[in-house]
């Protein structure tokens, strides 16, 4: 969002998203410094400092190789990749309920995540790992995208992409390949424990080559979703009045289809399958705020990437030493709380 676009909004709005901002770099600071070895806010923020061109000139962190390797090594980029993964799923859900105007989709809802998991199951059991770190994300993504592929074109009659063709194609192939998935992991050995938790999603795998492919993506792909609010904002009224206001909507759904499956894919490929990030933020955002897409596409990317950071919190220290995969906290988080949600809205509340 441009900082002109940003100054258009009313003034609660620009208040709620500033404090989502603020709220997002506390916690990830904090989210930092946990762990078996518990380090303070100061030395992370002095840490981060010193390694940033012109800032760190001006920065003393002399706190041993040891305490920098921990913050630099492992935690920041785990803390990173949460907020990339966050926001990217936020973004693609909010993107999503508005394209399929369904408050129960989600980025995953067209086949995303099943084709993704597929993928890496194949990575890992063919013994893909063992040429290139890379190869499980590389194979998810492409294993997303073949999917997404696949059900567009089933959905696509002539020139047009029907949204209830697309919707039921993406659950059919989510059913078909995730009956695939658990077929490779019956079969799969002593692997089947690398399959399932990275079914399950997590942030395992996190350094800094994922945040160097991932982090561009994500952010041109949510950049790329803001001045496209106002079409999806039309679209919401109705595909025929969008079409008397000038939106050519056939070609909007096929952009914002794209954004969100990009953003999900790469996402995805680098986490697992984390459910109910692109879920819930657009719901809390859009009880808060209300619906309309200018302020609800980067409000939920920032509440998003909050979730996922603090759901990566208790998934780290809830059973420390043990680590829980992400993908159960937002479950277990999220399930409730959508629960709740459809309650109030069968009391009108």
């Amino acid at each position: 969002m441009s900082f002109r676009k940003f100054l258009d909004l009313e003034a609660d709005k620009r208040i709620f998203i500033l404090l989502l901002l603020v709220l997002t770099l506390v916690i990830s600071v904090i989210s930092v410094g946990l762990g078996a070895v518990k380090i303070s806010p100061i030395k992370v923020i002095k840490v981060v400092l010193e390694r940033i061109p012109l800032i760190g000139q001006y920065v003393t962190a002399d706190y041993g190789g040891g305490i920098e390797a921990i913050i630099l090594d492992l935690r920041v980029p785990r803390v990173i990749l949460a907020v990339v993964v966050g926001a990217a799923l936020a973004t693609a859900g909010a993107i999503m309920q508005g394209l399929f105007k369904n408050p129960l989709a989600d980025p995953y809802i067209v086949g995303l995540s099943s084709g993704s998991a597929l993928g890496a199951a194949i990575a890992i059991v063919t013994g893909l790992t063992a040429i290139t770190n890379l190869s499980i994300p590389v194979v998810a993504f492409l294993g997303g995208l073949i999917t997404i592929s696949i059900v567009y074109a089933i959905a696509k009659e002539g020139r047009k992409v029907h949204v209830d063709t697309l919707l039921l194609a993406g659950v059919a192939f989510s059913f078909l390949l995730s009956a695939l998935t658990r077929f490779i992991m019956y079969f799969s050995g002593d692997q089947i424990h690398e399959v399932m938790f990275w079914v399950l999603g997590g942030l395992t795998g996190a350094d800094w080559n994922a945040i160097m492919v991932s982090s561009p993506v994500v952010f041109l792909g949510v950049i790329a979703s803001f001045p496209l609010a106002k079409y999806l904002d039309a679209i919401m009224l109705g595909e025929e009045d969008a079409m008397y206001l000038g939106v050519d909507v056939d070609k909007i759904k096929k952009v914002l289809l794209a954004d969100a499956s990009l953003i999900t894919a790469i996402a995805v490929a680098y986490s697992g399958v984390i459910g109910f990030v692109g879920l819930i933020p657009p719901h809390i955002v859009r009880i808060i705020i209300g619906p309309k897409h200018k302020s609800l596409i980067p409000a939920s990317a920032l509440l998003g990437a909050l979730f996922l950071v603090l759901s990566d919190i208790f998934a780290r220290m809830v059973l420390a030493p043990t680590e829980i995969p992400v993908g159960i906290i937002t479950a277990i988080s999220g399930a409730p709380f959508f629960i709740y949600l459809l309650w109030r809205r069968k009391k009108g509340k």
